[in-house]
């Protein structure tokens, strides 16, 4: 197995994550998964609900590293979460000083409608995709994903 990849390659695999993160991270693109789910949620909540569903339990400071959001912003808005009754907060079973969040019922039926809205949403964008190349694509964003967090 060689490691000296050619630098083109590189820039050019750097410069496509780079487009990939920023567009995935436009606020206009939160709202038009909002609106197409038909869901009351405000855009500032809506990646930590995607998030404690993803990861939860998770507790703030984890879910801040995750956001690159400070602690105290975060531990704002799970309040918010948790007042609309989308997440509940308990102590860890692991460490009783921390509150880690979960997912209620209601918080689940809204991350399907998410899930749901995203998918149509991903459909439109896909649509001269085969079923082989999503394939791939998901294997290897994957297999760069597991890679990255090592």
């Amino acid at each position: 197995m060689h490691n000296a990849h050619d630098s083109e390659i590189l820039r050019g695999l750097h410069a496509a994550i780079i487009d990939l993160v920023d567009e995935i991270n436009r606020p206009r693109r939160d709202d038009r998964l909002i609106e197409e789910a038909g869901i009351p949620l405000d855009r500032a909540l809506f990646p930590l609900l995607a998030r404690v569903w993803r990861y939860g339990p998770i507790g703030v400071v984890d879910l801040a590293d995750r956001t690159g959001r400070d602690h105290t912003t975060i531990s704002r808005q799970m309040g918010k979460l948790e007042e609309l009754g989308l997440i509940t907060r308990q102590p860890s079973a692991t460490d009783r000083r921390v509150r880690e969040a979960t997912v209620t019922g209601k918080g689940q039926e809204m991350v399907d409608l998410l899930n749901a809205a995203r998918e149509r949403l991903a459909n439109r964008i896909l649509v001269d995709w085969t079923d082989e190349d999503l394939e791939q694509l998901k294997e290897l964003l994957r297999r760069f994903a597991d890679d990255l967090m090592r």
